[in-house]
């Protein structure tokens, strides 16, 4: 079975992916993928989770009253015994985000795979994808005009995630 949204994101009419990647996230808080994938070009340590009205506080395994940023939720799921694959290309402006992620990640939990090509824009957890044009930046979230697709179908995540594995598991 296979349920799909499609959002088409834009600084001017003010609709953004927040709401839906933070749903996600916070899902994967509670229960950890076996393995969660991100792929995308760039990624910036974004704002993504809003907890200063404490609602999130018993998914965080030290809350606190704040914004939790990308790197620090995906930290969070390694805490949490999800392992983590992150594909992006080898540049400073990703550098921020990754060496944040890797000081706060369970050690190997996550892994870091640079390649100089890609282009994918995608987060895949088990049984759901989400994928489009988006990176995973303040500008590819919040200004840029964007279309991305949220889906919930584990055969389209499986294949996916085999994909991934095949192309960059070994790429280190």
């Amino acid at each position: 079975m296979s349920d799909e949204r499609v959002i088409r994101t834009s600084g001017s009419t003010g609709v953004r992916i927040d709401g839906i990647l933070a749903t996600v996230l916070l899902a994967e808080l509670m229960a950890p993928s076996r393995r969660l994938w991100l792929v995308s070009p760039w990624i910036g340590d974004v704002d993504v989770i809003d907890n200063r009205a404490a609602a999130y506080d018993s998914v965080f395994v030290d809350p606190s009253s704040r914004v939790y940023t990308f790197a620090q939720v995906l930290a969070g799921i390694t805490h949490g015994g999800g392992r983590l694959s992150v594909v992006t290309r080898p540049d400073p402006f990703n550098d921020v985000f990754v060496d944040r992620l890797l000081r706060q990640a369970v050690p190997g939990y996550a892994q870091v795979v640079c390649a100089e090509d890609v282009h994918e824009k995608t987060l895949c957890g088990d049984d759901w994808l989400m994928t489009g044009s988006m990176n995973f930046t303040y500008r590819g979230m919040r200004v840029n005009d964007e279309i991305v697709s949220y889906r919930v179908d584990p055969a389209i995540a499986s294949t996916a995630r085999v994909d991934f594995a095949r192309r960059f598991e070994n790429a280190r």
